[in-house]
């Protein structure tokens, strides 16, 4: 499978919830949202779980994924993920960064790779 990087630079298709999604497995699906509530402090359905990806134009997406203001940011700039951004690392990606360093340093290889 061809590696899918999101707007952040997490990998769409590394993630559970999107290759459960891909591959029909509600199964799956249900064991994400049992485990993710836990985890998040959060109520999460099987539904809340589905995910095309990030680049997806109709979705469905991950329950945070439809209201991730990085995608609704890079979809607006037209870019495949924030590497290709003029304002790289902006406020927003910064903060989550400290959150998700595999992301920077991604996204960091992208855009020396450039």
């Amino acid at each position: 499978m061809e590696k899918l990087i999101a707007t952040c630079g997490l990998v769409c298709s590394e993630c559970p919830s999107y290759i459960a999604t891909r591959n029909g497995d509600s199964a799956t699906l249900e064991s994400l949202a049992k485990t993710w509530s836990v985890e998040y402090e959060a109520t999460l359905s099987a539904q809340d779980c589905t995910c095309n990806g990030c680049h997806s134009h109709v979705g469905p997406w991950m329950a945070h994924c439809a209201l991730c203001e990085i995608r609704a940011c890079g979809t607006e700039k037209a870019v495949e993920n924030c590497s290709e951004c003029a304002e790289y690392a902006c406020e927003k990606l910064v903060q989550f960064f400290e959150f998700v360093p595999d992301a920077k340093t991604l996204l960091e290889g992208l855009r020396g790779s450039v």
